[in-house]
């Protein structure tokens, strides 16, 4: 057992004090004999020194003590940060020590604090998920673009089960691996969220003391993998589409040249189909440079103010002709005098586009309507609708991509290039404005333009 330091003082005073005054009286002793009384009296007077002193002394180095420890206590306050002084022999040391090793504790706590405020700044401020798991698939760190890509909306604490977060088995499959073996992983998964999303995630291990962690990164590619499709989907459709009038004219070009040349009663019929289908693929190659120049990006030479009236009037006349022979009622809106910027003969060809759209696509006897207005918003609208069969749901959010049609076998037979409303989406955009679709099914489609006034 470990004796208080206050009583090994107050015993060593006591001792010392004694052996003092006790050496005194016996070397008096032996000349002349003291009573008893004045004994004891010395040795209460030795304890009364031998406890003031070791009371004096205990009190200063408690105070010392209790100065060190407040100032061990409170080394990391950053209000709190004044040196120990050097307030004596006994301890001008330690307080030393004491000062060297509390400045350079702040400092590293301090850089450890900075560089932890960095981490945390750029994994919160990545575009890619991340997650960091300990052994027991606990969440150590989430950042929030991982939250956003899998649409929840839940608040995410350390120590929370991985499951409850991402319970595709794939996922946990992959962190299970990379816990056990210590070796990265990569992997494409399909996580559920507002709607199914495609991500490569790339797992990897993480000193996690006192056993390792793993470390995860997702990488949304949705969309890259939306645009993949689109354009497998775009160079089949290309190849569908010319190959069609090319096997039509090599066909009949064939047929002519074996003979047909001679029957006066079909060769010209079969030079009008070949003059047809050569037609047919002059207009797909010429919708595929429009929509190629669109997508540049470059701007327009002779872009400006353009007055929406005249481009709504082109469309009407480009377009009467063929209402009349479909038997379609076209119908033109109130002039309005409403100003846009951008390219005029981008926006007649969109207008075109859709007007032309609206009679080929419509019943004998409909109608065909193109109206202008100013909305509440300050924004010009313009409107094409028609009294047509109507545009499945399922198609609706297809209708602007190149080459999609709705109903393949009539959009060939009425001539469309597929390309018309991608074209019409283009030109509105790189106008700064936006289309939308209403269609019922045995009720006909409207489309809406707005723009930005000019």
């Amino acid at each position: 057992m470990r004796i208080p330091i206050a009583v090994r003082l107050f015993l060593s005073t006591f001792v010392l004090t004694a052996v003092m005054v006790f050496s005194v009286d016996f070397s008096v002793g032996r000349e002349a004999d003291h009573p008893v009384v004045r004994r004891v009296v010395e040795l209460v007077a030795c304890l009364c020194a031998a406890a003031i002193v070791a009371w004096i002394f205990g009190r200063a180095l408690a105070w010392r003590i209790g100065r060190i420890k407040s100032f061990a206590d409170h080394v990391l306050d950053a209000a709190d940060d004044a040196p120990l002084p050097d307030e004596g022999e006994e301890t001008a040391a330690l307080n030393t020590s004491l000062n060297r090793m509390g400045s350079r504790i702040r400092e590293l706590v301090e850089r450890l604090s900075l560089e932890s405020a960095r981490r945390d700044a750029i994994l919160s401020s990545m575009a890619e998920g991340v997650l960091a798991v300990n052994r027991q698939l606990q969440v150590v760190f989430c950042n929030r673009a991982l939250l956003n890509a899998l649409g929840l909306r839940l608040t995410v604490h350390e120590g929370m089960p991985v499951q409850d977060l991402i319970r595709d088995p794939g996922f946990l499959d992959m962190i299970s691996e990379v816990l056990a073996t210590g070796e990265p992983a990569t992997s494409k998964l399909q996580l559920p969220g507002k709607e199914i999303s495609v991500f490569e995630a790339y797992a990897a291990a993480l000193a996690m003391p006192p056993d390792r962690g793993a470390l995860l990164i997702l990488h949304d590619i949705t969309g890259l993998e939306r645009l993949e499709r689109i354009r497998r989907d775009f160079v089949a459709n290309v190849s569908h589409e010319l190959r069609t009038p090319l096997t039509a004219i090599r066909g009949y070009a064939e047929t002519l040249l074996d003979g047909a040349l001679e029957d006066m009663d079909n060769n010209r019929h079969f030079v009008e189909i070949i003059q047809a289908h050569a037609i047919r693929l002059n207009n797909i190659a010429s919708d595929l440079l429009t929509l190629s120049d669109l997508e540049s990006g470059r701007t327009e030479a002779e872009s400006g103010s353009i007055a929406v009236d005249d481009a709504v009037n082109t469309a009407y006349l480009t377009v009467e002709a063929e209402a009349k022979i479909r038997g379609v009622r076209l119908v033109r809106g109130e002039a309005t005098r409403l100003r846009v910027n951008g390219h005029a003969l981008r926006l007649e060809q969109a207008l075109v586009n859709l007007l032309d759209n609206a009679v080929k696509f419509n019943r004998e006897g409909g109608e065909a309507r193109i109206e202008t207005a100013l909305n509440a918003e300050g924004q010009v609208l313009v409107s094409v609708s028609d009294t047509g069969s109507g545009i499945p749901s399922d198609d609706l959010p297809r209708i602007f991509e190149r080459f999609y049609r709705v109903d393949k076998a009539r959009s060939r037979a009425v001539g469309g290039t597929g390309l018309g409303l991608s074209i019409v989406k283009h030109v509105v955009e790189r106008m700064g404005g936006t289309i939308k679709v209403d269609s019922r099914l045995g009720r006909g489609s409207t489309f809406t333009i707005l723009l930005p006034p000019g």
